[in-house]
């Protein structure tokens, strides 16, 4: 049976946008097979809705008449389906094709290059360093415990604009640490990824001062551990992801350019841990893989870190209104109930917190937070900064960000 028989929309960021005026469903394609952002009218959406690879055209046209009034020509159907294959919206043989040839380019590629230079930050050593370096001048110099001692800390994955000064506080108090591992394994929040995908890539990732070479002897157990060839699902998600990227520069800016071997994985959605029944432990891949990786890393001086952002909240974010200051200072309190439980390296009950809530929060940092927890093992740690960040123009949304560093 040909894979247009029953049809399959690829797995697209959507979202709805005023586009010139009129509504339209935004698509993005994370595999960035398509380029740009493909707007689909309102009347087309519940046909992509029901190509869900379990509907025949058939079925497609009785839905369509059923649930919507919708009376669709089995030839106006056929020639629509077949656009949205040329689109490359749809899972088929011309999507696998495109998808590997893709692949292959970018693992052919020198290295996995920064793709947020000269937009998010510049591209130029020199002006890098000096955009940090202010950053940090900006910020009291850490005080307290042996930082050197520092196994593994949570940084923001926002932008340096509105994070910079929680970045700066996070690694200059981990820049020791920094200086002496041998490997840092950085575990960062895929936007776009799978419920509990974990994924790596063999890329060395560059920054604008060299490249950081990746740890292949970790990942072969990494892979042995998981197991099976889905590992790489979603490696193309590295060429544009931000979080581990936006912590990479940071990482080598505080061992000022010089190179460190680098194990970069992806963490994909924790939706079925929130908002079901379901447990991370009923994922043995997830338990197996990280328990392989520190298999492979023993005896060396590793750094963990957490790529990762915490709340999401407001109209930016498909909240019903903005958030009044009563609610923002709400949110902070739960935020420091997580805080709480992460100092405690209780990866459980920070999970927990956000299982009784459904993840009303929208906490993009949860996956690579829970698993660098999972990785540290019993720890404690220190908050080192907390911060709501405006993410629209009336300050009614918010991002909240914080810096954690772990110790023994």
């Amino acid at each position: 049976m040909s894979p247009l028989a029953q049809p399959k929309v690829r797995p697209l960021i959507s979202e709805w946008v005023q586009a010139n005026g009129d509504l339209r469903l935004a698509l993005r394609d994370p595999d960035e097979l398509i380029e740009g952002t493909v707007f689909v009218t309102p009347a087309l959406a519940p046909v992509l809705e029901l190509c869900d690879g379990t509907h025949s055209l058939a079925d497609i046209q009785a839905a369509l008449t059923v649930r919507y009034g919708l009376s669709l020509p089995t030839a106006t159907l056929e020639s629509l389906i077949q656009q949205l294959d040329d689109a490359l919206l749809l899972e088929s043989d011309r999507a696998e094709t495109v998808r590997h040839d893709a692949r292959e380019s970018y693992r052919s590629a020198p290295c996995r290059p920064p793709a947020l230079a000269g937009a998010s930050y510049p591209s130029d050593p020199d002006e890098l360093t000096s955009m940090l370096a202010g950053f940090v001048n900006a910020v009291e110099p850490p005080s307290g415990p042996d930082q050197s001692a520092v196994w593994g800390i949570v940084s923001p994955h926002i932008d340096y604009d509105r994070g910079g000064p929680v970045y700066a506080r996070t690694w200059q108090h981990a820049q020791a640490a920094a200086r002496v591992a041998e490997v840092v394994v950085i575990f960062g929040t895929d936007h776009a990824g799978s419920p509990g995908m974990l994924t790596p890539t063999r890329q060395d990732y560059a920054t604008p001062w060299g490249t950081l070479p990746t740890d292949h002897d970790a990942l072969d157990h990494f892979e042995a551990a998981w197991g099976d060839e889905t590992l790489y699902d979603e490696e193309l998600h590295h060429r544009r992801e931000h979080s581990i990227e936006l912590a990479a520069v940071w990482l080598h800016f505080m061992r000022e350019g010089e190179p460190v071997a680098l194990v970069p994985i992806l963490c994909g959605s924790f939706l079925p841990f929130t908002a079901g029944d379901a447990h991370p432990q009923d994922w043995p891949q997830l338990a197996g893989s990280i328990a392989a990786l520190n298999d492979a890393l023993a005896g060396k001086r590793v750094l963990v870190v957490a790529a990762a952002d915490l709340a999401h909240m407001g109209p930016a974010f498909g909240d019903p209104k903005p958030l009044e200051k009563s609610e923002k200072e709400e949110l902070e309190g739960f935020d420091r109930e997580l805080l709480d439980a992460m100092c405690k390296g209780d990866a459980e009950g920070f999970l927990g917190l956000l299982q009784e809530s459904k993840d009303k929060q929208k906490v993009c940092g949860l996956p690579p937070i829970y698993a660098a927890l999972q990785m540290l093992g019993p720890v404690s740690g220190r908050v080192l900064d907390y911060v709501q960040c405006p993410a629209d123009g009336l300050a009614g949304s918010v991002v909240s960000v914080a810096g954690v560093a772990w110790t023994d």
